[in-house]
C-alpha cells in the first residue's frame, strides 16, 4: 500500500467513514466529518504511524479540507 493509501486508511479510521477514499476531494469539514477534536486525533496517529510530526499551527480548514489535500501537505512533512 503506498503512502496516499494508508493515509486514506487512517482519515477513513479517523471520520468512521469510508466515503474519503472514495471522495478525495470531499470537504471533511462542511461535510461533518472532521472538526479540530479530529484533527488532533488525527495528527497524533500520523505521528505514531509515520513518525511525521505536524505543528499544530501549519493545520489550516482552507489547505488541509480534503483527503486529497491532506495526503499532499503530509507528503511534503515526510
Amino acid at each position: 500500500m503506498d503512502f496516499k493509501q494508508e493515509v486514506l486508511e487512517l482519515l477513513a479510521e479517523i471520520c468512521k467513514e469510508d466515503v474519503v477514499k472514495e471522495d478525495t476531494n470531499i470537504d471533511l469539514f462542511e461535510n461533518g466529518l472532521l472538526d479540530s477534536f479530529g484533527i488532533v486525533e488525527f495528527l497524533v496517529k500520523v505521528e505514531e504511524k509515520f513518525n511525521i510530526t505536524v505543528p499544530i499551527t501549519e493545520v489550516d480548514r482552507e489547505t488541509w479540507n480534503t483527503p486529497n489535500n491532506i495526503a499532499n501537505q503530509l507528503e511534503d512533512f515526510r
